[in-house]
């Protein structure tokens, strides 16, 4: 199992749009999560702020992240998600946090 960890910043103006958006998440989108070995995920939010973490259980991330950028429903979601993050016209939206503690 590996974790992982990002930061991201949100246009201030879309911020109430991605909580809407991320309260109802779609069972398609829950499943694909699921199905490309991806658990314990979360998003958290302090102000236009965003922290994201999950857990990777499967042997094949790259093949993983593949499945889900290439699937026609995490491509319809981010059609409403991606315009909310701050650097959405340069194509930055997750910046990788590194891990300095872990206790099971």
């Amino acid at each position: 199992m590996k974790r992982f960890i990002f930061h991201s910043d949100l246009k201030p103006e879309k911020v109430e749009d991605y909580v809407e958006l991320h309260s109802k998440p779609w069972a398609a989108l829950m499943e694909l999560i699921g199905d490309c070995h991806i658990h314990h995920y979360s998003i958290s939010l302090r102000g236009t702020e965003l922290y994201t973490y999950y857990e990777y259980t499967g042997s094949d991330y790259e093949a993983d992240r593949k499945k889900m950028e290439d699937s026609p429903v995490m491509q319809e979601w981010w059609r409403y998600s991606k315009p909310c993050f701050l650097r959405h016209e340069e194509g930055i939206y997750y910046e990788d946090l590194e891990e300095v503690f872990y206790a099971p």
